[in-house]
């Protein structure tokens, strides 16, 4: 099992270009699946997860091919992948693949939506009602769907078509956004979607199928209509930047001071994390190509963070902020208002020195002169960036266990901070 070791103290200063954003990649790569021509997705990341799809929808019938695996080809770049699902050969997702992906339960939407019938293994772990996987079933319930559990797989049965419905979901679902848009652009008449997502990921979903010919008005609002077709075409369309890794890379810039252009990022996809980490101290400003993140030696101020959906700041960047914390002169709240259980990265960073306590949803971090290097492991995608970015200041050496968990969301990482000057490498098993 590959581990990542890190020798801490290097500043960062270059250029790090940004992928396709991961949590929009997905749901495009599923869209493919409500149409029999060719949907072609540019600036796709090379990821764990983008390749665990793409084996779960050629299980459903869809034929693909990628280019850009030519000899020269910059792979810190992204790839084109053209997705063709002629016909759906397999209409069940079964449990042995869903199970390795939460979001490949999202291919429920287009699969009733095209097929009338679908059978999606419930994800793993996740039992109906602790996370909103019931708002994926209510919601295709009022678009007219007949469903049933049956050993743990979700049955659906709407083989008279959807109907359109006004549907408001009980809290702010991305998952649930995605999949019920996709459903209702092939469902008969208007369906609202009220108190959706209103993620960058979710508009860029958007104009992916209104390029393939759905009728959506409202996506990065609350409130979403779609008035369904009858059928979608083939369409081009590139991968937005991917906003937590921009924040990622830039945290880690705060971190260890220096200067660095984040090629291709855009502002406007994170503008309350970067706003925060303007009062931390780091300055960031807008270039030709991208951000310019720079701090020089002045220290990093103590900020205190709620993590809230889209404007808010995101949940998935609250592991990284609070590795950034760790070196704060001062005291710092970190509050997670998204996610039950997402402070497991605290004991790991707790191993190279950091002062961290929890407060039933708050985290109190106290910030240390010195963080230690240490052995230490990641517990999920988000935690394990954070022991990186901590690993960058610790002194002596770091050692990052089950990096698995890294290449599920960060393309070439330790290429692409090593090119920047940080001292990192991957260890192969």
């Amino acid at each position: 099992m590959d581990s990542i070791k890190i020798i801490g103290g290097a500043q960062l200063n270059g250029v790090i270009p940004i992928s396709g954003a991961k949590n929009a990649a997905l749901p495009l790569m599923i869209a493919s699946l409500l149409t029999d021509e060719t949907l072609t997705l540019e600036n796709v990341p090379r990821l764990r997860d983008v390749a665990q799809l793409t084996h779960i929808l050629s299980n459903h019938g869809v034929d693909y091919s990628v280019d850009g695996k030519r000899t020269g080809v910059d792979e810190l770049r992204g790839q084109t992948l053209h997705l063709t699902a002629r016909a759906i050969v397999d209409t069940t997702a079964p449990y042995e693949l869903v199970s390795k992906m939460r979001a490949s339960f999202w291919v429920i939407g287009p699969l009733v939506a095209r097929m009338g019938v679908a059978r999606v293994s419930l994800p793993g772990g996740c039992a109906i009602g602790t996370r909103p996987v019931d708002f994926f079933i209510d919601g295709l319930k009022q678009l007219g769907a007949e469903i049933e559990i049956e050993a743990g797989y979700v049955v659906v049965n709407a083989r008279k078509g959807l109907t359109g419905a006004h549907i408001t979901f009980p809290r702010v679902s991305v998952g649930a956004t995605h999949t019920l848009m996709m459903a209702a652009t092939l469902a008969k008449g208007e369906t609202i979607l009220e108190n959706a997502a209103r993620e960058p990921e979710v508009e860029d979903l958007a104009n992916c199928l209104k390029g393939m010919g759905a009728k959506i008005e409202g996506a990065g609002t609350s409130i979403i209509r779609i008035e369904g077709v009858p059928r979608l075409k083939g369409h081009r369309h590139a991968v937005i930047a991917d906003r937590i890794e921009t924040g990622t890379y830039a945290m880690a810039v705060a971190m260890t001071g220096g200067d660095v252009v984040l090629q291709g990022a855009r502002a406007e996809l994170l503008d309350e994390a970067l706003n925060v980490l303007r009062q931390t101290g780091a300055d960031i400003t807008q270039v030709e190509d991208g951000l310019r993140i720079y701090r020089n030696g002045n220290g990093i101020a103590p900020v205190d963070v709620t993590t809230e959906p889209f404007p808010g700041f995101p949940t998935d960047l609250q592991a990284q902020f609070m590795a950034l914390m760790t070196r704060a002169g001062g005291q710092s709240r970190i509050t997670e208002t998204i996610f039950e259980n997402r402070f497991m990265h605290v004991q790991e960073l707790a191993r190279l020195g950091a002062r961290i306590r929890i407060d039933g949803k708050t985290a109190i971090v106290d910030g240390v002169d010195s963080l230690r290097g240490a052995p230490v492991m990641a517990t999920d995608l988000r935690a394990s960036v954070s022991l990186v970015i901590a690993g960058l200041v610790a002194e002596g050496e770091t050692n990052v266990s089950r990096v698995y968990h890294l290449d599920r969301g960060f393309e070439r990482l330790e290429e692409k901070l090593g090119r920047c000057g940080a001292m990192i490498e991957r260890i192969s098993a």
